[in-house]
């Protein structure tokens, strides 16, 4: 058997193993929220964001759905409210600040805050072998810069509670800065972004604005940029690099205000960003999101996770 067949029968038994997991009830000392927290899910109108949305509200959490196109939003929306779950729309597009701050706004005057905050909106443009950075600005602009404008908006937002409060961004294992196949070529760079120490916001916005340079001058292909879905894995990349950087902060502030803030990799799944080709389902794709945003106990800060573990950035 190979590495790859090796690789593919660990995950599947780890997805049989997780299947099993989530037939198992919370126990009561450990559901810390109810049915007043509040979750709110960007990008919830199809796919593994809808998923999570549906999972969260079937744990009897209230969940605010969003969504850049409203009739999708609320269809959706309509769907979960048929299935008896608790669930609220507002329009939402991450890349407006104008809309950003009355979606905040709307939360502050409906709901005074929010519990749970997931960052699951997101755009990618290449399928297949295909690598093309035609969409490149647009792809930074959402997945990273979208997603930091969400959480700096609502950190403010963010309720106090002794459990904490929760950010889960939806990320990808092709955003690793030491992946096999994937990595940065500059390892200065990958030195500097892997390290507390020198990593910074305007480290994170240089490295991206040096991308999308390179990309409208046509030399990018020398810079050193991960090889596959080049665009998106960059994206992403930055996006764990900024969940480190905040969750330092986040985590260190005065017990009951603290925010636990990590990121995930819900794996190949079968949406419309994927065409169609993972090999997972959005409701397995999902599980780890939503496991993330519940945690009890002592829950985890800058981390990342996959199929409820730990993994490297």
């Amino acid at each position: 058997m190979g590495r790859k067949e090796r690789a593919k029968e660990r995950r599947e038994k780890r997805l049989q193993e997780i299947t099993e997991l989530r037939k198992i009830p919370y126990a009561a000392e450990d559901r810390w929220w109810s049915s007043e927290t509040v979750a709110v899910v960007t990008g919830a109108n199809r796919g593994i964001g809808y998923e999570i949305a549906r999972q969260l509200a079937g744990h009897g959490l209230k969940v605010i759905i969003t969504s850049r196109d409203i009739t999708k939003g609320q269809e959706a929306t309509t769907a979960l409210r048929e299935g008896g779950l608790n669930v609220a729309f507002h329009q939402l597009d991450i890349l407006d600040p104008v809309s950003v701050k009355q979606f905040a706004e709307w939360m502050d005057q409906n709901f005074g805050g929010i519990d749970i905050l997931v960052n699951n909106a997101g755009v990618n443009y290449n399928l297949g072998s295909n690598n093309s950075v035609e969409f490149a600005e647009k792809v930074i602009l959402t997945n990273y810069f979208g997603t930091k404008r969400m959480v700096e908006t609502m950190i403010p937002l963010m309720k106090h509670s002794s459990p904490g409060a929760r950010i889960v961004n939806v990320s990808s294992r092709l955003g690793r800065l030491n992946g096999r196949r994937n990595r940065l070529g500059d390892a200065t760079l990958r030195e500097q972004l892997a390290d507390e120490e020198s990593l910074s916001i305007e480290l994170i916005d240089r490295t991206v604005i040096c991308f999308l340079e390179q990309v409208k001058h046509g030399n990018w292909t020398s810079g050193g940029w991960p090889q596959m879905f080049t665009d998106y894995s960059l994206s992403k990349l930055v996006v764990n690099a900024y969940t480190r950087l905040m969750a330092r902060t986040l985590c260190s502030r005065p017990e009951g205000q603290k925010i636990h803030m990590n990121c995930y990799c819900p794996g190949w799944v079968k949406t419309a960003m994927t065409g169609w080709q993972g090999n997972i389902s959005a409701k397995e794709g999902a599980d780890t999101g939503v496991w993330l945003s519940l945690l009890s106990g002592q829950p985890v800060a800058g981390k990342f996770f996959a199929e409820r573990r730990e993994i490297s950035f």
